[in-house]
C-alpha cells in the first residue's frame, strides 16, 4: 500500500493527532522535518503535508505509518494524492497561502464566546459561530483590507477550541486541548479569562466599532504599544487623545483653575522651561479604560489628564499601559 490508498478519514485523523500533540511533537513522533513548500490548509491552519500523509498511512486498517525516506513529498506525489481526496494543498512560497495571524481583537471576541459557554462552545454550524465568522470577515475588510473570506465558521470554531489548552477546568478532566496556536492566545487568556466582565465589555466595545465605515485615519506611533484590548480600541484611544476640540477645552479649564499647564505626573511646565515657545503646550492622555470606548460614548474633561511628552510616552511604551498615578510614583522614586 502507499499514498494512493490514503483515505480522507485517515488524513483527518492525522490532522486531529497533529493538533492534539502540537507540531514539534507530531513531527518528532513520525520522524519528519518541517515542510519547506507544501502544506495542507485546513480550518485556517497549515499542516506539513508530507508528515500528515505519512502518519495518515498508519491510520489505515492493518498499516504502519510511512517513513520520510519511503516516499517523495513533491507536487506530483503527496500534493496530488491529498488533492485527489479533496484537501487544499498550498505552496507556502505563495503570499496567499497563509491567512493573516489572528489579532488580539479577534481573539478577544473568540474568548468571549468561549467564556459565555463555559468552555463548551456551540458547534461549527451554530448561529453563534456563523455570526462571529461573519463579523470577523467584516472586520478584516474594514480594518485590514482583506476582501476575501478568511475566517470561515470551521476556522473560528477551531480557534475557540484552542483556548481549552489553557483552561484548568478542561485539563482537570485529564484532557488536552488543541495545541496549535499563537502566543497571543495565551496573552489574551491570561489577561481576560479570569475577568469575564471586563472581557465582555472589551468584546462589546470592539463589536461597536465594526461596520461603521473604513478604518480610522491616523498615523501609527512606533513608541505606543498595543493595548491588551487590541489594535482597534488602541486606535480609538489615540483618536480621542488627538481631538483638538476636547484638548483645547481641557487646557482652558486647567488654566482657569491653576493658571498654568503642568504635567500631572512630574510637574513639568513647558512655558517655565522654554518661555514663549512652550506657552500653552502640553499633551493630553485619555484615562478612561480602553475597553469602555464604545461607539457613541462621550469623552468628558474628567477623562483627560495633562502630561508632558516623556510621561505620556512612558505610559504607552509597553503593554500593559500604566496609570498616571503609577508613572507619578515611578518618577518620585527616582
Amino acid at each position: 500500500m502507499g499514498l494512493r490508498d490514503l483515505t480522507r478519514q485517515a488524513v483527518e485523523a492525522a490532522i486531529t493527532e497533529f493538533d492534539s500533540l502540537g507540531r514539534s511533537t507530531f513531527l518528532k513522533r513520525y520522524g519528519f522535518g518541517e515542510a519547506k513548500t507544501f502544506y495542507i490548509k485546513w480550518n485556517d491552519n497549515l499542516y506539513d503535508s508530507k508528515a500528515i500523509a505519512g502518519a495518515a498511512h498508519g491510520k489505515l486498517p492493518g498499516q504502519l505509518p510511512l517513513r520520510s525516506d519511503e516516499f517523495s513529498g513533491g507536487e506530483n506525489t503527496v500534493k496530488r494524492a491529498l488533492e485527489n481526496l479533496g484537501f487544499i494543498v498550498v505552496d507556502e512560497r505563495s503570499a496567499s497561502a497563509r491567512n493573516p495571524t489572528w489579532a488580539r481583537d479577534e481573539l478577544i471576541l473568540a474568548l468571549d464566546l468561549y467564556v459565555q459557554f463555559k468552555g463548551n462552545p456551540p458547534g461549527k454550524g451554530s448561529s453563534e459561530i456563523v455570526e462571529l465568522s461573519t463579523l470577523l470577515n467584516k472586520m478584516g475588510s474594514q480594518f485590514a483590507g482583506v476582501t476575501r473570506e478568511f475566517r470561515n465558521a470551521n476556522g473560528v470554531y477551531m480557534k475557540i477550541m484552542n483556548f481549552r489548552r489553557f483552561d484548568p477546568a478542561y485539563s482537570a478532566q485529564g484532557k488536552v486541548g488543541l495545541q496549535r496556536g499563537g502566543k497571543d492566545e495565551e496573552f489574551v487568556w491570561n489577561q481576560f479569562a479570569q475577568h469575564p466582565v471586563e472581557l465582555h465589555a472589551a468584546a462589546k466595545a470592539i463589536r461597536s466599532h465594526i461596520g461603521g465605515g473604513s478604518a480610522p485615519s491616523i498615523d501609527e506611533e512606533s513608541d505606543i504599544a498595543e493595548a491588551p484590548e487590541g489594535r482597534l480600541l488602541t486606535r480609538q484611544h489615540q483618536i480621542r487623545e488627538r481631538s483638538r476640540a476636547i484638548i483645547e477645552a481641557k487646557k482652558r479649564k486647567v488654566l482657569q483653575l491653576r493658571g498654568k499647564l503642568t504635567c500631572e505626573a512630574c510637574g513639568f511646565d513647558f512655558e517655565e522651561h522654554y518661555g514663549e515657545r512652550g506657552r500653552g503646550f502640553i499633551e493630553v492622555h485619555h484615562v478612561k479604560p480602553v475597553h469602555t470606548l464604545t461607539t457613541g460614548s462621550k469623552t468628558n474633561l474628567e477623562d483627560l489628564s495633562l502630561l508632558c511628552s516623556n510621561c505620556h510616552r512612558m505610559i504607552h511604551v509597553r503593554s500593559p499601559w500604566l496609570t498616571v498615578a503609577q508613572i507619578a510614583g515611578m518618577y518620585k522614586r527616582q
